[in-house]
């Protein structure tokens, strides 16, 4: 009989909390600070800091950075508010970057 595997998780890179689902990944094709990033409908164990504008390559959004909450690393960024309508699907969605995060039970 096969053992049980968990689902796929996404982990903070500084201490493995677990900080996303791998069935919550909506495109890998985002750019981060410092280089890919995931789009995530989902984001679990994370801190949301303040609002802020930010002109990013697709315009301008408020965004507000994520955080592990058990360590305190910047992850990436959720989306809140989106000003071109050809963007407002990233509303309330998270930009993980992937030099920030690691794959566990895959």
């Amino acid at each position: 009989m096969a053992e049980f595997v968990g689902p796929r998780l996404y982990s903070c890179c500084n201490c493995r909390n677990h900080v996303a689902l791998h069935d919550d990944v909506i495109s890998k094709a985002f750019q981060g600070r410092n280089g890919r990033a995931f789009l995530f409908s989902h984001a679990m164990n994370i801190t949301v800091g303040p609002k802020e504008n930010r002109q990013l390559m697709t315009g301008l959004h408020t965004v507000a950075d994520v955080s592990c909450c058990d360590c305190h690393e910047v992850l990436g960024w959720k989306y809140e508010r989106a000003y071109e309508e050809t963007q407002k699907y990233k509303e309330g969605k998270f930009i993980l970057e992937k030099s920030k995060i690691v794959k566990e039970n895959w």
